[in-house]
């Protein structure tokens, strides 16, 4: 298993991926697998080479099977914030420690950036093992947003969460 920085070359994997949890997982993203399907292949190399983003694989055996991405504010005034995104391991590969890899990986791209302040993220009320992960990681509750997301007919609260990017890492091995 090995974590890296994606790049233009992993767009088609990228996609797949993250249809993949759209589809499997609707009300823990924004995003709808309709919506998502219909983008041209550039859209998600675009997303993988824009300097406003920063987006991590795991990889198992050659293959993706987990993603993370860090989204930098480019206004003026919230620049000093980064909104962690898309988070996904598929469900063969979970429980191995792909999640706290994929984070810390999202933690160090951080910590590169000396004028980031706040990182932010918002998981699905009732992903407790998300929801746990991200504690683990340092990421503090602040608030709840009711109805959220809308799958159908059901409503889905996010809870929004942050954290300063200077966390040690060595922390993140310890349970909290």
């Amino acid at each position: 298993m090995w974590i890296e920085r994606l790049d233009a070359s992993h767009a088609l994997a990228y996609r797949e991926l993250m249809l993949e949890a759209y589809d499997r997982h609707p009300q823990a993203f924004t995003s709808s697998v309709r919506e998502r399907a219909v983008m041209p292949l550039s859209w998600w190399e675009s997303r993988l080479t824009s300097k406003l983003d920063a987006v991590f694989g795991a990889f198992e055996e050659g293959r993706l099977v987990g993603i993370v991405g860090l989204a930098f504010e480019p206004r003026e005034k919230a620049r000093h914030k980064a909104t962690v995104f898309g988070m996904y391991v598929s469900a063969e590969f979970r429980q191995r420690g792909l999640g706290l890899k994929l984070m810390e990986a999202v933690l160090g791209e951080a910590q590169q950036h000396p004028a980031l302040k706040v990182i932010q993220l918002t998981v699905t009320a009732g992903n407790d093992a998300a929801f746990h992960l991200y504690q683990r990681c340092g990421f503090i509750q602040f608030g709840l947003e009711p109805m959220a997301v809308r799958v159908g007919e059901d409503y889905f609260d996010k809870i929004h969460m942050w954290s300063q990017p200077f966390v040690p890492t060595a922390s993140l091995n310890e349970p909290r």
